[in-house]
């Protein structure tokens, strides 16, 4: 498979200034529906959780709330599934599962 122009000028970027003029998306990404594309997504078992908050302190999307109780929960429609919280819980409480 060869790369295309544009991947090729990516790759070898080494400055802000060396990247392409151009966005690498073209719509917002709170327009494009998350499931459309995600393939893992996190699981979070509350009887592991010890309710430390990394898991929503390190969530690049925003995606994690508290709920009433004080447990994390993934609102799936802003997650991208990049597996940042599963990987950052000391405890192991989230899972990551493939998208059915």
């Amino acid at each position: 498979m060869s790369k295309s122009k544009g991947a090729e000028k990516m790759a070898k970027a080494e400055t802000y200034e060396d990247l392409p003029p151009l966005p690498l998306m073209d719509v917002l990404t709170d327009t494009v529906p998350m499931p459309s594309w995600r393939a893992m997504k996190p699981v979070i078992h509350n009887e592991k959780c010890t309710k430390c908050y990394v898991c929503w302190k390190f969530c690049p999307d925003m995606a994690i709330a508290i709920d009433d109780e004080g447990y994390p929960v993934i609102h799936l429609g802003f997650c991208k599934g990049c597996g940042i919280c599963a990987n950052e819980c000391a405890p192991e409480a989230i899972e990551m599962v493939r998208e059915d």
